[in-house]
């Protein structure tokens, strides 16, 4: 079974597309071949990402936009085709076939779904299989309470991570209406949006939290907003709340939560700001934390089905709580490894608490768990050079 069979709650239309596009992939002899999703946020991007999948084809979201990242990224991927324009590769057209075309391809029991890049950072194709995507949407739906009356509005990217599993696939898999803002959109459009979709969740960079605006906004009302998840720090969420209480916006709606593309999407999170204070100098790894002026956001608890450990590296052992060590992450959502780096796969995905047969994520992320909940010692170098 694909993501593409659950998504029952997907627009009849989308879905009718989404099939004709993937049987066209399917005849094309595409299937099990990376193909290059270029196309900007919106209906047809949905409908090209899920007819991918539909035909068993390992779709490669990207930004349409030209850059050097995305020169990298084809570097990396080696798409056999692309289906919107990017310069030296083969652009896909016509892919909109009979909508009772019933051809599927044999797939095996968890094919390869997806590669995500991240923005930054090293050019890491994580390779993503149907399983992962569905674990991490079918997550994201209970632990953010998405339903079919529940509108959603994204400004995250929707070619990776938390923007597309919660901005695209887990809206789909119960129904909810969602919305995309583009990039080039201003957090003051992101924010009218919400307001004029009536829009109960909302997801967004860390950097739009930290806009700064004085002006007013008479029509914004942002009363309806229950889930504001967002990975910003304390001083920025504290600033954020604060200054949009006038327009309705409730402090208890912020959602602190830490993702990852190498875990598919979200990992923990918890709703409402609960910030703890901690003696720097004990923020050290292999150090038990004591109270202090450093603030700290509490990430809250993992995700289901998610075991998140706090590690000494050294001895692969669990730190006791409030001790500080990497952050270790196991689960069906947690992807397969990087496309074409065995080694570093290895070294990444691979890892073992010591005594046990489990595989588990080394994020490289500090951190420690203080009444259940995830903290991140932030900024710090990250822990592990991989």
């Amino acid at each position: 079974m694909t993501l593409v069979d659950l998504l029952t709650g997907a627009p009849a239309g989308l879905g009718t597309r989404a099939r004709a596009i993937g049987a066209t992939l399917v005849r094309r002899g595409l299937t099990g071949h990376r193909v290059l999703v270029a196309l900007p946020p919106g209906g047809d991007y949905v409908a090209h990402l899920l007819g991918c999948l539909h035909a068993g084809v390992v779709a490669v979201p990207v930004s349409p936009e030209p850059s050097a990242r995305l020169d990298e990224i084809v570097d990396d991927a080696q798409p056999a085709a692309a289906i919107g324009r990017v310069a030296g590769v083969e652009q896909l057209t016509g892919l909109d076939g009979d909508p009772r075309d019933q051809c599927r391809p044999d797939l095996d029991s968890d094919p390869l779904a997806l590669l995500q890049y991240a923005d930054t950072g090293p050019v890491r194709g994580v390779m993503l299989t149907h399983g992962n995507l569905v674990a991490g949407a079918t997550q994201l739906v209970r632990h953010l309470g998405m339903r079919p009356d529940t509108g959603v509005v994204s400004y995250l990217s929707p070619y990776r991570d938390l923007g597309l599993v919660g901005g695209v696939l887990a809206p789909l898999l119960v129904g909810a209406p969602v919305t995309l803002v583009p990039a080039d959109a201003s957090p003051a459009a992101w924010l009218h949006t919400i307001s004029a979709r009536r829009a109960r969740i909302g997801f967004a960079p860390d950097l739009a939290h930290a806009w700064h605006d004085d002006r007013e906004y008479p029509a914004l009302d942002l009363s309806t907003w229950d889930v504001a998840v967002t990975g910003a720090g304390p001083a920025t969420l504290d600033r954020f709340a604060n200054r949009l209480a006038r327009h309705g916006f409730r402090r208890s709606a912020l959602f602190p939560a830490y993702w990852s593309p190498e875990a598919t999407a979200l990992v923990a999170g918890r709703p409402g700001l609960a910030v703890n204070g901690f003696d720097e100098d004990t923020l050290e790894p292999g150090r038990l934390v004591k109270p202090g002026a450093t603030a700290l956001v509490d990430r809250g608890r993992a995700v289901s089905e998610l075991d998140v450990a706090i590690v000494d590296p050294l001895t692969a052992t669990r730190c006791s709580e409030g001790t500080t060590g990497e952050v270790w992450v196991a689960g069906p959502n947690v992807a397969v490894g990087y496309l074409g780096r065995p080694a570093t796969s290895e070294q990444t995905f691979c890892a073992r608490l010591r005594g046990s047969t489990q595989n588990y994520l080394r994020t490289g992320e500090l951190g420690f768990l203080h009444n259940g909940g995830l903290h991140l010692v932030e900024p710090r170098p990250v822990l592990v050079t991989r």
